[in-house]
Parts: C-alpha cells; sequence; structure tokens
C-alpha cells in the first residue's frame, strides 16, 4: 500500500526560522548519518523516514559519505523518495554535504571546485532530486582558497542545483570570513552545522555570537554526544552500541565514570521534568534561540517518536539551567 502522510503531521511540530532568511524549518530534523546505508534494513529506514514525516519532521539531512558505503544513504533515501515520498516534495527539505572522502585519487576529497562540483552531481543522482534544499560544505578546507570553495557553491546554487547554501565544522573566525565572501558574491547561506551538546560546548565560545550577529541560521548535530547522553552505557557498554563498533567515533575510552556519575545526575533533573535524558538534551540544544533546528539520528520509529516529544516541554526555568551547568562543570 503507498505511503499516505498523517493529515495531522503540521499540528505536531514547531517550525523555526533560519536566521534571517524566509526558511522555516522544524524544531527537531532527521539525519540520516546512521542507519540508512547499504547494510541496514531498508524497511525500517522506510518506516523512520515515514514516521519522522508524520511527526511534523520535513527536513532530512545527508552528505555523500553517509553510508556505509559512502553514497549509499543517498542512495536508500533516493528509493523511498522516488516510490513514496516524490509526490511532497514541495513539503520536503533535502540537505547534502561535500567535504569529506569519496572517492580515490586527488579529486574525491575537501573543497575543490572539481570535487564540490562533481559531489553536487553525483548526490543529486544519487537521491534522485532536481536540486537539493541545502548543500553544505562539510568540512574547512585549509589547503584550498576559502573563495574557490565558496564560489563554488555560489554557482552551484545558480545552476538551480541547491535552493541554499550552508557550511559545517568551520570556527568563529572561518565562518565570518566565509559570510563576508558570500555576502559579497549574494549568494544564499543561510545555516552552520557544528556539533553541539552538553559535553561538547565549543560553539558557545564565540561561534553562536557570531551566527546570530550575523543572521545566520544554526542546526546542531550529535546532540546526544553520540548516544552517551542517552544513559545506554550507564551499566557498560551494550552490544552493538556505537562504542561497541569499530572505527565509530564513540571511543569506550570517552565513557569514563566522571562523565557516568553526570549522565546519572542529569537523568535525575530529566525525571523531575517528565522527560528523558535525551529528550532534555535535546530541549537543552533548542533553549538558545540561535538553534534553528537539532539533529536527531534513530535506529528504531520508536526513538524518533520518543525524541521528537522533546517539544512537549522545552522551556527551561534558571534553576534547572543553573543545575544543569553545576552537574556539567
Amino acid at each position: 500500500m503507498a505511503y499516505k502522510a498523517d493529515k495531522n503531521r503540521y499540528g505536531k511540530m514547531i517550525y523555526r526560522r533560519c536566521g534571517n532568511s524566509g526558511l522555516l524549518m522544524p524544531a527537531v530534523s532527521l539525519g540520516l548519518w546512521h542507519n540508512f546505508g547499504a547494510g541496514d534494513d531498508f524497511e525500517n529506514s522506510k518506516k523512520m523516514l515515514f514516521k519522522a514525516f508524520d511527526l511534523g519532521i520535513t527536513h532530512f539531512d545527508l552528505a555523500n559519505n553517509y553510508g556505509p558505503p559512502p553514497g549509499s544513504a543517498e542512495s536508500t533515501f533516493g528509493k523511498i523518495f522516488k516510490s513514496d515520498l516524490k509526490k511532497y516534495r514541495d513539503e520536503i527539505l533535502v540537505s547534502t554535504k561535500a567535504g569529506y572522502t569519496m572517492w580515490p585519487g586527488p579529486y574525491g576529497d575537501w573543497g575543490s571546485r572539481k570535487y564540490l562540483f562533481a559531489s553536487v552531481e553525483q548526490s543529486l543522482k544519487r537521491t534522485g532530486l532536481d536540486y537539493v534544499d541545502i548543500f553544505y560544505h562539510h568540512r574547512f578546507d585549509p589547503n584550498t582558497p576559502m573563495e574557490e570553495s565558496l564560489l563554488a557553491l555560489d554557482q552551484i546554487v545558480r545552476q538551480g542545483k541547491a535552493l541554499y547554501i550552508g557550511i559545517s565544522k568551520y570556527d568563529s573566525r572561518q565562518t565570518a570570513k566565509a559570510y563576508a565572501i558570500l555576502k559579497e558574491l549574494g549568494t544564499p547561506f543561510i545555516i552552520h552545522q557544528p556539533a553541539y551538546n552538553m559535553f561538547n560546548r565549543t560553539i558557545e565560545e564565540g561561534l553562536l555570537n557570531e551566527l546570530e550577529e550575523k543572521g545566520l541560521g544554526c542546526i546542531t548535530f550529535s546532540p546526544l554526544a553520540q548516544g552517551l547522553l542517552t544513559g545506554k552505557y550507564v551499566k557498560g557498554i551494550p552490544k552493538n552500541s556505537r562504542a561497541a563498533r569499530p572505527g565509530g567515533f564513540l571511543k569506550p575510552e570517552h565513557i569514563t565514570k566522571e562523565k557516568i556519575d553526570k549522565v546519572i545526575a542529569l537523568s535525575e533533573i530529566a525525571a523531575q521534568r517528565g522527560q528523558t535524558l535525551p529528550q532534555m538534551a535535546l530541549a537543552w540544544n533548542l533553549r538558545i534561540k540561535t538553534v534553528t533546528s537539532v539533529l536527531i539520528g534513530a535506529s528504531s520509529v520508536k526513538q524518533i517518536a520518543e525524541n521528537a516529544a522533546c517539544l512537549e516541554n522545552p522551556d527551561f526555568t534558571a534553576d534547572e539551567l543553573n543545575r544543569i551547568d553545576e552537574i556539567l562543570k
């Protein structure tokens, strides 16, 4: 049976303006970094996309290297888009990125004009889209002139292959320079995608102020610290968890007693708020007005529904925020 979206989907989500742009984004977005690769359960991937959209999550975030193997998350999305979501194209935001290794040789990585143009073409073919809504440079390239990378992004928009431009993993100084270049070009640069969570607050040291000053949106990734803020590691490292996988970003050595003690203390505050720890951690990201949206990853329909429910209690008292800060010191 063909998928039919929940007719009440827009009553279940909060939408925030992306910086000073005209674009509204769901406060919770779905990232396809994990669990949409070639080796993952395709039917589960499909169900997760459907559930997200039924909850008003209109934004799906990809990158050319998501998988594994690289490219397969875009291909998975493309198959589901073609079979079930194409009729909703004008209600959906799709973003993708380029900046990490995609193919061998000198032209398959970083930020050259050659790489970025090839990457967007490949992404459009894999997803089956005529254009993406947001195309990001995935990371700053110290060996390519920034002007080259950004002019390529500008021309990708002018060619109709993307509506808006974003950057990821640029620091505050790099972001300010990128903004100045793209403003001069007249490029619709609207968003930055940095890592942010209770254990990684680096963007509070200048980047958030830079984004607010420039009128740029912000969508945060890894808001649950790769699963550390879910509470799943309180009693050890479960099999099949991210920390148990070789080559993962969350290493067993990252799961220290100090962090577990903080997770336990944070869970107590969450319970007093009537939330799970993941729900509170997501709401905590969204307490900042500059944060347009928070990116969740999921392995099940249940996780998506539970994470989206963070919006049922998005506000914090000053006492709650102070207690959280004391724990995180």
